[in-house]
């Protein structure tokens, strides 16, 4: 005897997916997903590439996984378009840049690595890369390459036409100080760096962290001494940088946008995407600094008049994770590594991955402690 699923029956199931998705967007779910998955998906080490190989997740860059994955992308945006609540963020005209931004980031993440690993199996066969071209073999700026540049000109010049006649611009009337937005949020470009707001002060969070990132970019050449993978793609042969740049630009920034986009609603509290933006939902936003924690809660009594004295655990927090840390990794763990990089660029690397690691660490100390600042000091507008 066969049994069919009715209509309500296919709702409940819609609305146990939506409930399931909800759940798992709270920021230290899905970040944590984030985070173990990365160095499955993008393995560092030949651990994580076994584990890599027995979950299936390299045949993410074969065809077939790209058309899964741009199925089920596509799948999940008609349920969220179909949806009351997700379809008023989805329809913004100023979140349209970051639908275009999920699949472009998965597509050419796809072809980057579906060519290192065709490449990777060719040298294991003893053959040169796909991009190898004999020395002889020249391509002139013109006409070849500025050809095809102004070809790519004129398609995109179409689409950002076609783009603005077909979807308004975003622009509002005049600024209301009676009627401030809620949540107010800046430009989709800028979303990551109001999300890093919440976790460090402005000029940490708006200057510190982006100059760290700028210049952090422009010394991955004078810092990495692996020659291999050169003018060709390979994963094998630069996996770890490969990994480290991945997490970075995808955990780090990316996901920022798109929790900025999807997850903050009024008040810039968490929702998820299909849960309806209350105004009045009442989260315990508690902010404790590390010397409020220690002076307060642990010794039970008042903070000290002396700065100095009331942030001597923050101090020694930063100053140990900034210049004793490294140290100790220098004469254990990585000691190899201070003898083929040289104290120059060791140093180099310890700083900038320390500085990138802080952010995740700040954002699950806040998520999960309601850890504001390891040091606080705002009588003089300094707080780290």
């Amino acid at each position: 005897m066969e049994v069919s699923q009715g209509p309500c029956d296919k709702y409940i199931m819609l609305d146990s997916f939506k409930l399931t998705v909800d759940y798992l967007s709270s920021p230290t779910i899905s970040f944590s997903i984030l985070t173990v998955l990365t160095p499955i998906v993008f393995p560092p080490t030949d651990w994580f590439d076994k584990l890599n190989r027995k979950l299936g997740f390299h045949l993410l860059w074969t065809n077939m996984g790209l058309l899964i994955a741009m199925l089920v992308i596509t799948a999940f945006f008609i349920i969220g378009y179909l949806d009351a609540n997700f379809n008023i963020i989805l329809t913004k005209a100023d979140n349209f840049p970051i639908v275009l931004m999920v699949y472009s980031i998965y597509y050419f993440t796809w072809l980057a690595m579906r060519k290192a690993y065709i490449n990777d199996e060719r040298l294991e066969k003893g053959l040169k890369p796909s991009e190898y071209n004999d020395p002889d073999d020249k391509v002139l700026v013109w006409p070849d390459l500025v050809y095809i540049e102004f070809i790519a000109l004129i398609l995109f010049t179409v689409f950002l036409t076609v783009w603005s006649i077909v979807v308004a611009a975003p622009l509002e009337e005049p600024a209301n100080p009676a009627a401030t937005p809620n949540p107010s949020k800046a430009p989709w470009y800028f979303l990551g760096l109001q999300e890093m707001l919440v976790y460090y002060d402005p000029w940490i969070a708006g200057i510190v962290l982006p100059i760290f990132c700028v210049v952090g970019l422009m010394a991955i050449p004078y810092m990495d001494i692996n020659k291999k993978g050169d003018g060709y793609y390979s994963f094998k042969e630069r996996r770890v940088g490969i990994f480290i740049f991945m997490y970075g630009w995808i955990v780090l920034w990316l996901f920022l946008i798109v929790l900025g986009t999807f997850f903050r609603g009024p008040n810039w509290n968490f929702y998820g995407p299909f849960e309806y933006w209350d105004a009045h939902k009442i989260v315990a936003l508690n902010s404790v600094s590390l010397s409020e924690y220690f002076w307060v809660k642990l010794l039970g009594q008042g903070l000290p008049n002396n700065i100095l004295l009331r942030e001597f655990l923050g101090f020694l927090t930063v100053g140990g994770y900034l210049f004793i840390l490294p140290i100790l990794l220098a004469k254990t763990v990585l000691k190899d590594m201070v003898e083929a990089y040289g104290p120059t660029r060791f140093v180099s690397l310890m700083i900038f991955g320390l500085v990138m690691l802080s952010l995740p660490l700040k954002m699950y100390l806040r998520w999960m402690f309601n850890l504001s600042y390891f040091i606080s000091i705002p009588e003089y507008f300094f707080n780290i």
